[in-house]
């Protein structure tokens, strides 16, 4: 009578980092970040209204979407919780930019990140372009916030 031993095998891990935090509503503040209709906001007007007769007081919302600049609003009770998106800002250095609108990253490492597309704010993206195209090195800022990753800025460095 042999005993089968069943093994767990996890294909992937992670680092149990979580893509949102809660935080209670009336602790959120204007210049913050807060996920609104499952999209990364930043709180740009808030509104408290009074208190009703059974009722919580109410807190209106505005946010602006980090990635796309669209306007999201929202309406809560303030003892709830909303979550809050982890943003993160990191900078990396420009290798290449292909045909196709994919921009080759250096990481900190040495190793290539190629998987940012030029962003979509065709100002940001043509001044990336000619700024490559001159041969200056660039730095980009990468914006990142529930698992999507942005270019929003670059910084241009003198001509090789």
């Amino acid at each position: 009578m042999s005993e089968e031993v069943k093994v767990d095998t996890f294909e992937a891990a992670s680092s149990g980092a979580s893509k949102t935090f809660p935080a209670q509503c009336s602790s959120l503040r204007k210049g913050g970040f807060v996920v609104i209709k499952g999209f990364p906001c930043k709180i740009v007007d808030m509104s408290t209204s009074k208190t009703g007769k059974h009722g919580h007081a109410k807190i209106h919302m505005v946010g602006i979407d980090i990635f796309t600049n669209k306007k999201y609003e929202d309406l809560s009770p303030s003892t709830h919780n909303m979550d809050v998106p982890n943003v993160g800002r990191v900078e990396y250095q420009v290798l290449d930019i292909s045909d196709d609108g994919f921009v080759s990253l250096m990481l900190p490492d040495g190793s290539t990140k190629n998987d940012l597309k030029l962003p979509p704010d065709e100002e940001i993206a043509n001044g990336l372009k000619e700024a490559f195209d001159a041969g200056h090195d660039i730095n980009v800022t990468v914006l990142s916030a529930l698992e999507t990753e942005q270019i929003i800025s670059f910084k241009a460095a003198e001509a090789k």
